[in-house]
């Protein structure tokens, strides 16, 4: 049998190389049967070629007029390398449209992940307590976006980011059994164990319909055992 192009590829191949290193990682350790102590880097945006790996959403994708935008920054002496989530709120309607009832959103996300030898690429952050999020944030109300391999594929576990200090770098966390599981933007129940084995993707989002500009950047997100990694070594609840 003739391997087919697709798991020859090199990304393919570059994939289950770095899996295969964590799971040796892990072995060597000895860090699944004790706390896990070393950060698991999910999306580390100062490496430019993350970007590549996310898409943007906005109301303009059905027909509204809300703009968003990713930028990667490169670093600098003040800065770290980032990306910049940017755009402007609209809740205008488009016309001819009744069906559109509700605009104003715009959010990011990295795209389904390709395989790997092992399998389905997906995030194991089960050893882990809080995702840690590096970002510089406009004080708007964001929110943070995971989804998993959920018995709904339309599920999304949601939580607040709550900026400390806007206009400052400041690194939060969250706890990941404070996410919240919605669908299609409203609350369900019943509230099942978010399935932290399989996390599929990680994004941001603006959602709460108050016209005007946005700007929020990201350096880094990781999941991590160490509370002293927050700036206020507190979780956001």
């Amino acid at each position: 049998m003739q391997p087919s192009s697709r798991l020859l590829a090199p990304g393919f191949l570059a994939r289950s190389v770095d899996e295969f290193k964590r799971f040796a990682k892990i072995a060597y350790t000895q860090e699944s049967l004790r706390t896990a102590m070393t950060p698991y880097h999910l999306l580390d945006f100062t490496n430019p070629d993350t970007i590549t790996m996310c898409k943007t959403m906005s109301d303009a994708d059905t027909g509204g007029y809300s703009t968003v935008a990713l930028d990667q920054i490169p670093s600098s002496p003040s800065e770290p390398g980032h990306i910049r989530f940017h755009g402007n709120i609209s809740i205008d309607l488009p016309p001819n449209r009744p069906q559109i009832q509700r605009t104003g959103y715009a959010a990011w996300r990295n795209k389904d992940r390709g395989p790997t030898i092992f399998g389905k690429s997906l995030w194991d952050v089960d050893p882990y307590i809080y995702l840690a999020l590096r970002v510089k944030s406009d004080g708007r109300k964001y929110i943070v976006n995971a989804q998993t391999e959920s018995i709904e594929y339309t599920d999304i576990h949601q939580h607040r980011l709550y900026a400390q200090r806007p206009g400052e770098w400041e690194t939060l966390l969250i706890k990941w059994s404070d996410f919240v599981r919605t669908n299609h933007g409203q609350v369900v129940e019943p509230q099942n164990e978010m399935m932290t084995q399989k996390v599929r993707t990680l994004g941001i989002g603006l959602t709460d319909r108050v016209p005007g500009p946005f700007d929020l950047c990201i350096s880094k997100m990781w999941a991590t055992n160490r509370v002293e990694d927050g700036d206020t070594h507190k979780k956001q609840s």
